[in-house]
């Protein structure tokens, strides 16, 4: 078992997120959260690890 982690792990942070915002460009409010709801299920689905996708559930629900 693995545990999350929160530790900056993206190669070419910058153009992932141009990327991400590329994707979202033109799109209703309705079809963006879609497209989130899409990518957020995919993800979860990759990483398997329900251990790491409650861990990640909990860390995202933080309002810190």
């Amino acid at each position: 078992m693995t545990s999350l982690n929160t530790k900056a792990n993206i190669m070419a942070p910058d153009e992932f997120y141009a990327e991400l915002l590329s994707v979202h460009e033109g799109l209703s409010k309705v079809e963006s959260d879609a497209l989130n709801a899409r990518l957020i299920l995919l993800l979860a689905n990759h990483i398997g690890d329900r251990q790491v996708l409650s861990e990640a559930l909990q860390a995202a629900a933080r309002k810190e």
